[in-house]
């Protein structure tokens, strides 16, 4: 992991999917959090900060594609980088 002072910006929607204009290869280097109405969510496919909705999978459902079907939820979004892990202490 890269430190969190040279993390890009993040912007206002962001999405996992590659095929999609929202995507950021860049922001992904760096662990991403999202907070979804106070508590932190590990699912999350696409969020948009202004419009306060995340989009997420609905349980193992996938279309004829094969992507996951996901469904907008709509509260208050916060998305944040979480601080890389400590280096474990050498031992002597």
């Amino acid at each position: 992991m890269t430190d969190i002072t040279q993390a890009p910006t993040l912007p206002d929607r962001l999405s996992t999917d590659p095929r999609s204009p929202h995507h950021v290869a860049a922001i992904f280097e760096h662990d991403v959090g999202i907070l979804f109405n106070g508590k932190e969510r590990f699912d999350v496919e696409e969020y948009c900060i202004s419009e306060s909705w995340i989009r997420v999978p609905v349980g193992k459902t996938v279309d004829r594609k094969g992507r996951p079907l996901t469904v907008k939820l709509k509260g208050t979004v916060e998305a944040f980088y979480k601080p890389a892990p400590a280096a474990p202490a050498p031992q002597a």
